[in-house]
């Protein structure tokens, strides 16, 4: 899998390389880095090129990079610290202070002259608001400071596939060449990626950095057609009557209940009810305790990596006088995120997951690109060329 496209990317904390399978075929993407063994492993078992170097990001320098010039450089840094779900350490924690070793590369290439003219900075959306704000106003600082103007975008992969994953997206670009007014986001209306959060966000910035930021415009997409039923297998093997028992009765009486509307649905519209089920720990009574949560509602929960009771989620299938459930299978949870079938996974289910749970949403990667960042490159290549 490849590109001929003239446009090059460098692809810092590649996973498995669901950006580079988005952003093609408009980009060729001529450097990929990733800790991770297993997934440098599974990047290189999809791509042709490059062959990803598997290193600690701090540990790189312009050695490691090649030496034809990118336009774009992705960065997908860990969110663990950011993570609303997490304990929020934010950007200066271990995990997600790994954005400091991608950026000591960005200003090794600054020095050099080699800077990308384009940046692409993806993280969860607890960002805009890690350490009051304070982790997201540092960071703009820093690409201000290297001559870059940005801007943000929430977008969720539900517009695209039933998976409630929303996302920020942080789009820089040289600040030396003007905008089209085709870029920009007139007015604070109804605009697709904008919201309220990041509205918020940028006005904390303040008049130093006003100047820099970008509202971006970006169309919104159609009307999503993916469903479920396209994306869970009923083939697959279910949990044994016990195991469905174990899990169901850890419900409290609100999800019991909507695990029965559902199966009343079923048998009313002659339609199977596809939801998903997560376990939670919640304080009741003072007390720690194990509870399954589920949801009816088209969509699955944000796919995660396998390391907790919370990360993996089941399928409930309620069809005729029958209610299923079983463990996500692997192939499902790459559906999810808009990997083909032929994309190849890891060989055992918790290593796909793992992977898969780390990554982006193809789609959107793919929307994103088509309607702002090959434009974005074409009108900067064209202003270059001109002076």
């Amino acid at each position: 899998m490849g590109s001929d496209s003239s446009f090059t990317a460098l692809e810092f904390f590649a996973g498995a390389g669901m950006a580079h399978f988005g952003l093609a075929p408009h980009w060729r993407v001529i450097f990929a880095n990733d800790y991770d063994e297993k997934k440098t492993r599974c990047y290189q078992s999809n791509f042709s090129s490059p062959s990803p170097l598997t290193r600690d990001v701090h540990s790189l320098s312009l050695n490691d990079l090649p030496t034809e010039f990118a336009d774009l450089a992705w960065a997908s840094f860990p969110c663990q610290d950011l993570s609303l779900a997490g304990a929020r350490g934010g950007l200066q924690a271990q995990r997600s202070s790994a954005f400091f070793g991608f950026w000591s590369v960005m200003e090794a290439l600054r020095q050099d002259h080699r800077a990308p003219h384009i940046l692409v900075l993806e993280n969860v959306k607890g960002l805009l608001t890690s350490h009051q704000g304070q982790d997201f106003t540092l960071l703009c600082h820093l690409l201000a400071k290297s001559g870059y103007r940005f801007g943000a975008l929430e977008l969720d992969a539900k517009a695209f596939l039933p998976q409630s994953r929303p996302r920020l997206f942080i789009i820089a670009c040289r600040a030396d060449t003007p905008l089209p007014s085709s870029f920009l986001a007139l007015g604070e209306g109804d605009h697709y990626g904008l919201t309220p959060a990041i509205y918020t966000a940028r006005d904390r910035l303040g008049a130093s950095h006003g100047v820099r930021w970008i509202d971006w415009h970006l169309p919104t997409p159609p009307a999503r057609m993916a469903s479920l039923d396209q994306i869970i297998d009923p083939s697959l093997t279910w949990h044994s009557a016990d195991q469905r028992q174990a899990l169901l009765s850890l419900m409290n009486d609100t999800h019991r209940q909507k695990v029965e509307a559902a199966h009343a649905r079923a048998r009313l519209t002659g339609k199977p009810q596809i939801g998903f089920i997560v376990r939670r720990t919640r304080q009741e009574q003072g007390k720690r305790q194990q509870r399954a949560e589920v949801r009816f509602d088209g969509l699955s929960g944000c796919l995660r990596t396998p390391g907790g009771g919370s990360s993996r989620q089941f399928v409930i299938w309620c069809e005729g006088q029958s209610i299923e459930t079983r463990p996500m299978a692997a192939r499902e949870a790459a559906r999810l995120m808009g990997l083909p079938g032929s994309f190849q996974l890891p060989t055992t289910t918790g290593a796909a997951l793992h992977v898969i749970g780390d990554g982006l949403c193809v789609p959107v990667v793919s929307w994103l690109d088509t309607h702002l960042l090959t434009p974005l490159a074409q009108h900067l290549k064209a202003s270059t060329e001109a002076a």
